[in-house]
């Protein structure tokens, strides 16, 4: 590997797995960090869930079992509303949460996020460039996620949520002044990507340039989950050591 943009961010090895609970219910999310005990200690928590019952009951029942928590609702709304919800959710112990939307809207965040550590999404996982021009986006995506990631930088976001593919770019221009978290892994005998278009492998997503990594369908649906799990956290250590 010619380039490497590995992280040196003083994170904990084990803390830069983010498991994304990509399920229906809330027991059944309970049940799934049970299952992975000391395997996984940063949760993502989405849209889904948010829908599925008391949200933010869990949340304080994963901060209970000393978990970490990324919210990830990608608050999209008049700048106001958007800094008032970051507000409230500052207030209860949220590791990170991703914002869309444009200046106005992250400096909103910015502002109102306290300990938070607010994330800026870029272009999301499941586009590429057929679906940017059907969006009416003129330019390409790794020209749309570095003006993203340079405005988000300017305005006072903590980082941003990038494909692994885009991420070298981002550190050649931005070197590591802000948290990269890449979503899309797949490992390495598990690519079965779904509506995932721009994904990589855990070792290129670090060699590239992320600081977290963020896999559901490969622990969720896999046959023993903490093995893994275990197997991805095996993975990053490799990359570090």
């Amino acid at each position: 590997m010619t380039d490497s943009f590995i992280s040196t961010k003083p994170i904990p090895i084990r803390e830069r797995l983010i498991m994304a609970l990509d399920v229906s219910s809330l027991p059944e999310a309970r049940a799934l960090v049970e299952e992975l005990g000391n395997s996984v200690i940063f949760y993502k928590v989405g849209m889904e869930l948010f829908m599925s019952g008391d949200y933010f009951g869990f949340i304080e029942w994963l901060k209970q079992q000393n978990k970490k928590v990324f919210v990830d609702l990608k608050f999209f709304d008049i700048p106001e509303t958007v800094g008032r919800a970051i507000k409230a959710l500052s207030s209860r112990g949220v590791d990170f949460a991703t914002i869309h939307g444009n200046d106005a809207i992250m400096e909103a965040a910015a502002a109102a996020k306290g300990d938070l550590k607010v994330l800026a999404v870029t272009a999301l996982t499941s586009l590429d460039r057929g679906d940017l021009d059907d969006l009416g986006f003129q330019c390409d995506v790794q020209a749309l996620v570095l003006s993203r990631a340079k405005r988000a930088l300017q305005i006072g976001c903590d980082g941003i949520v990038s494909s692994g593919l885009e991420a070298p770019l981002l550190r050649r221009e931005l070197d590591h002044k802000l948290l990269v978290i890449t979503p899309g892994i797949r490992p390495v005998d598990n690519r079965e990507d779904g509506d995932q278009k721009r994904v990589v492998s855990v070792e290129m997503a670090f060699q590239n340039g992320a600081d977290y990594i963020v896999v559901g369908r490969p622990i969720r649906d896999a046959s023993d989950r903490k093995a893994m799990a275990e197997k991805i956290q095996a993975q990053i250590l490799a990359q570090f050591s």
